[in-house]
């Protein structure tokens, strides 16, 4: 799979942009995909937040494997980086937020009220890759539609100040994807949970990818999702048998393969194949 350069220019300038205005919050909200942590993450996010506190969430936890999840939560903890499982969509965990920042914040708080000012709203900036949920956190936490919400990644473009409440300001911030994939595999994994568009990798080595995953991982999902049986030494034998099963038929009865992979994607996407954890803690040596 060659190197795909992918870096738009509203993102170059943006990573500018969060140099400047980390300078102006009190901590960094960094969400990160539950069933990617690490691949969800900028790896330059500790080179612009600097020494500003940071807090991780971890978004769309209900589709995560929670045992796998909970190790990287230890992990953070460890580090002495507070974080917590939300789902921004259906609001699960999300009340959490707010009450964590100002235990974090306690310091700041209790030095501005020692030099008699005037008591502010404590600022935050969420940082997240696109399509990770910013906008659908930013929604709940304000309690109103006040972003455009969006399964297409990139959708959130400028810089947005959203007032919560009367103790809180969020600086919204558009998500930064790195300049290349240096990596292939996280961008096959960014692809699987659909955080970049299809069209960027080739379906079909998404969807491979993805059948060596659950075989790795999770034994079983996939011949109990689909009735089949798998070999994953023969991999066309497998979308041929999915096919069967699902009825992804061209003329002449030949295998539709484009949309056996929409499906299997889907599926995988929407937790039809189970709660998955892709990134394993043990076989990253750093994070």
């Amino acid at each position: 799979m060659k190197q795909i350069q992918w870096y738009p220019g509203h993102m170059a300038k943006t990573k500018r942009e969060i140099k400047e205005k980390v300078k102006l919050v009190d901590v960094v909200l960094e969400l990160v995909d539950a069933r990617i942590p690490f691949s969800s993450q900028n790896p330059s996010v500790g080179d612009m937040i600097g020494s500003t506190p940071r807090v991780i969430l971890f978004n769309k936890a209900d589709l995560a494997d929670t045992a796998e999840l909970q190790k990287w939560i230890e992990m953070y903890q460890d580090q002495g980086i507070p974080s917590l499982r939300i789902d921004a969509a259906k609001n699960r965990g999300v009340h959490q937020i707010l009450p964590l920042i100002k235990s974090l914040l306690q310091d700041v708080i209790e030095k501005e009220k020692q030099r008699g000012r005037k008591e502010r709203p404590l600022r935050t900036m969420i940082l997240g890759i696109p399509n990770v949920g910013k906008s659908t956190l930013i929604n709940t936490l304000a309690g109103k539609k006040k972003l455009v919400v969006s399964d297409r990644p990139g959708v959130t473009r400028q810089t947005q100040y959203i007032r919560v409440g009367t103790d809180f300001e969020l600086l919204d911030t558009p998500g930064i994807l790195w300049p290349k994939f240096d990596d292939e595999e996280i961008a096959v994994k960014l692809a699987l949970t659909g955080a970049i568009k299809d069209q960027i990798l080739p379906k079909d080595d998404v969807t491979i990818a993805g059948f060596r995953y659950l075989n790795r991982y999770y034994k079983g999902r996939l011949e109990e999702r689909y009735d089949v049986d798998v070999d994953i030494d023969n991999i066309v034998q497998l979308f041929d048998d999915i096919g069967l099963k699902r009825g992804c038929l061209l003329p002449g009865r030949e295998i539709d393969y484009d949309r056996v992979c929409d499906i299997v994607l889907h599926d995988l996407r929407h937790g039809r194949l189970g709660k998955i954890t892709l990134d394993r803690v043990e076989e990253l040596v750093s994070v």
